[in-house]
C-alpha cells in the first residue's frame, strides 16, 4: 500500500514540474515584437525597377497548369509505349508458337 502511496505522490510530483518547465518554455519560445530599423524598412520597401520580374498569380496558375497538362501527357504517352511492346511481344510468342506446330 505504501508502494502505491509513493507512486501517486510521483506521479502527481512530474505533473507539477512538467506544468512549470513548460511554462517557462512557452516564455523563452514567444518572441518579442522588435520594430524594424531603417535599413530592414528600405530592404522591404517596394522597388519600381523590379516590378518587371515579379510574378502574377494568373501567369503562374497558368504555367503549372500546363506543367501538369504536359506531365500527364508524358505519362500517358509512356504507358501507351509500353502497352503496344507487350501487345507486340505477345503477338509474336504466337506467332513463334504457331510457326513451331506448322
Amino acid at each position: 500500500m505504501a508502494f502505491l502511496l509513493n507512486k501517486a505522490t510521483a506521479l502527481s510530483h512530474f505533473r507539477s514540474h512538467s506544468q512549470k518547465t513548460e511554462d517557462s518554455f512557452s516564455l523563452s519560445r514567444r518572441g518579442f515584437h522588435v520594430e524594424p530599423g531603417p535599413r530592414e524598412k528600405a530592404l522591404l520597401a517596394d522597388n519600381p525597377s523590379l516590378k518587371r520580374f515579379k510574378s502574377h498569380k494568373r501567369n503562374v496558375w497558368r504555367l503549372k497548369r500546363v506543367g501538369d497538362v504536359l506531365t500527364i501527357v508524358v505519362v500517358a504517352g509512356c504507358c501507351y509505349e509500353i502497352y503496344v511492346k507487350a501487345v507486340m511481344r505477345e503477338e509474336a510468342r504466337k506467332q513463334a508458337a504457331a510457326n513451331e506446330i506448322a
